[in-house]
C-alpha cells in the first residue's frame, strides 16, 4: 500500500482555511499511513486565537484516541510552528514534526524563541523543516499579497 502525502493533505487544509478568509496553515496528524485528525487555521471562524491548525489537530487526536499523549503520531504542517503550538506538540509528545515554510516572524522552531532547544521543554520531536516549502510558502505569500491589494 502507497503512504498517503500526509503533507498534500496538509496543503489541502491550508487552502481550505484561506478559502474561509483564514490564515493559509494546514495540519494533519498520522499515524503509520492513516490520517488520525486533520483542520486549517479557525481563529477568525471560531473567534479563538488559539484555533490554529495544530491545535486544532492535537485536540481533535487527543478526543478520538482518549488521550493526552500522541507518542505514535506525527505532524505535518504547512507552516513552521509558533510557540504555543510548539508547546502543545511538546506536551502532547508528538513523535515527529515535519513542517513546509519557516516563518522568521512568528515560528518558535529553527526561528523567534527555538522552544524545543530551551532547557525548560520537557519534550523535543523529531523535527523535519521544508517539506513542500515552496508550495506552502507560495500559498501564503499569495493570501497575503491578495489581501493588500485593493
Amino acid at each position: 500500500m502507497k503512504r498517503p502525502d500526509f503533507m498534500a493533505l496538509a496543503l489541502a487544509e491550508a487552502k481550505a482555511a484561506a478559502a474561509r478568509g483564514e490564515v493559509p496553515v494546514g495540519a494533519v496528524l498520522a499515524s503509520g499511513n492513516k490520517v488520525v485528525a486533520s483542520a486549517g487555521n479557525r481563529t477568525r471562524e471560531m473567534n479563538d486565537p488559539t484555533a490554529h491548525a495544530e491545535m486544532l489537530v492535537i485536540r481533535e487526536a487527543s478526543q478520538k484516541l482518549s488521550a493526552e499523549r500522541l507518542t505514535d503520531l506525527d505532524l505535518y504542517v504547512t507552516l513552521e510552528p509558533c510557540t504555543m503550538c510548539a508547546g502543545a506538540i511538546s506536551f502532547a509528545r508528538i513523535r515527529r514534526l515535519y513542517y513546509g515554510a519557516a516563518d522568521e516572524k512568528g515560528g518558535a522552531v529553527v526561528n523567534g524563541v527555538r522552544f524545543f532547544a530551551s532547557p525548560t521543554c520537557h519534550h523535543t520531536p523529531d523535527i523535519y523543516p521544508g517539506i513542500a516549502e515552496s508550495d506552502a510558502a507560495t500559498l501564503l505569500k499569495e493570501f497575503f499579497q491578495a489581501r493588500r491589494e485593493p
